[in-house]
C-alpha cells in the first residue's frame, strides 16, 4: 500500500540524532499549545479583537503594537482578554514559525534522507501559509477563511508528529513490526480520514457564524459514533493481527482512551452551551470544555496518524 524510504536502518542513533529528535519534540509540543491558544481564541470570538494585519493597530513592533485606549492611556493591549488573546496567538505562532525554520534547515544539512528533507521544507511551507491565512481571515473578516485556518493546523501538527516520528531512535533503529493485512492498513487510513472530517465538522459548528446549528451538530454527533466506530474496530484488528508488537498496541490503546475522553468531552461541552445559550452568557467552564474538546482531537488524529505509519512503514529487512 505503501512504501516509506523514512525508514532507512542504515542511520546511525548518535547523541546529535537524540538532540534533533528532542528539538522535533519541542516543536511539536510548540504546535500544541499553539491549537490550544487558537482555541481559546474562538471560544471567546477574539478573532478580529486585532482589526488590522499585518500591522497591529498600525504598528510593526509586535511587543508595543499601536494600541492606545482613550479611557486609560496607561492601559496595554495585554490589559484586554481579546487582545491578548488575539496577538498573543500571532506572537506564539510566529515563534513556532521561527522553530519551523530552524528545524527544516537542520534537516536539510543533516539529514540524507531526500523526503525528509522535503517534509522539512513542507512543514515551512505550511506554517508560512498558515501566517497568510490567519492574517487574511483577519482582513477580509471571513468566518469560511478562520475554518480553513484551523484545519492547516491540523494538517501542520500531523506533518510536524511525523517527522518527530521518523526522527525517533526507535524508528532509525527499525522498531520490529509484522506486516499488517490491507484491511487493517485500510482501517488505520479511513479512521485517520474521519477524524480529520469530523475535525472539519467541529470547526464549522465553533467558528463565529456557523454557530450551534441543529443540522451540523447532528451530523457532527453522527459522526462521532462513526468515528468510535472505527477506531473500535482499528483496535479489534490491531489487537487480532498485533498482540505481541508493543508500539502498534500502545497507539491503538491510545486512540482508546482518547476518543473516550472526546466523546465525554464534546457532551458535556455541547449541553454547557445549549444552557448557556438560553441564558444569553458565556462562562469559564464553556470556554474551557471547548478548548479541551479541541486539543484532545488534535491529539486523537495524532494517535491515528501514527499507528497509520506504523502500519504503512515497510517490512524490517
Amino acid at each position: 500500500m505503501f512504501d516509506f524510504s523514512l525508514y532507512d536502518p542504515s542511520l546511525p542513533v548518535t547523541a546529535a540524532t537524540r538532540r534533533r529528535h528532542w528539538f522535533s519534540i519541542l516543536g511539536l509540543t510548540l504546535c500544541v499549545g499553539l491549537v490550544a491558544w487558537g482555541g481559546f481564541v474562538t471560544s471567546i470570538d477574539a478573532g478580529l479583537a486585532v482589526p488590522d494585519w499585518p500591522t497591529s493597530f498600525g504598528s510593526y513592533d509586535p511587543i508595543a503594537t499601536g494600541y492606545v485606549d482613550e479611557a486609560d492611556p496607561a492601559a496595554r493591549w495585554w490589559h484586554y482578554v481579546p487582545i491578548l488573546a488575539e496577538h498573543g496567538h500571532r506572537l506564539f505562532g510566529a515563534i513556532l514559525g521561527l522553530w519551523v525554520l530552524a528545524f527544516a534547515v537542520w534537516t536539510w544539512r543533516v539529514d540524507v534522507r531526500h523526503r525528509m528533507r522535503n517534509l522539512g521544507f513542507a512543514a515551512l511551507g505550511l506554517v508560512t501559509l498558515q501566517g497568510i491565512l490567519g492574517g487574511l481571515r483577519v482582513v477580509w473578516k471571513s468566518a469560511d477563511l478562520a475554518v480553513v485556518h484551523a484545519m492547516g493546523a491540523q494538517f501542520l501538527f500531523a506533518l510536524l508528529l511525523a517527522m518527530t516520528l521518523f526522527t525517533a531512535p526507535s524508528w532509525l533503529r527499525g522498531v520490529s513490526i509484522r506486516q499488517p493485512t490491507r484491511k487493517l492498513r485500510s482501517l488505520s487510513v479511513a479512521t485517520a480520514v474521519a477524524i480529520c472530517v469530523q475535525i472539519l465538522l467541529g470547526a464549522i459548528l465553533r467558528h463565529p457564524g456557523a454557530g450551534v446549528h441543529l443540522g451540523f451538530a447532528t451530523i457532527h454527533i453522527a459522526g462521532a459514533l462513526l468515528v468510535v466506530g472505527l477506531i473500535l474496530a482499528t483496535c479489534a484488528e490491531v489487537r487480532s493481527e498485533h498482540g505481541s508488537d508493543r508500539v502498534v498496541n500502545r497507539t491503538a490503546w491510545v486512540m482508546m482512551g482518547a476518543v473516550g475522553l472526546q466523546v465525554t468531552l464534546g457532551f458535556v461541552a455541547l449541553a454547557v452551551l445549549l444552557v448557556e445559550s438560553r441564558l444569553g452568557e458565556r462562562s469559564m467552564l464553556q470556554i474551557v470544555l471547548n478548548s479541551a474538546h479541541l486539543v484532545v482531537g488534535t491529539l486523537l488524529f495524532g494517535a491515528s496518524v501514527c499507528l497509520m505509519l506504523f502500519l504503512a512503514r515497510r517490512a524490517d529487512p
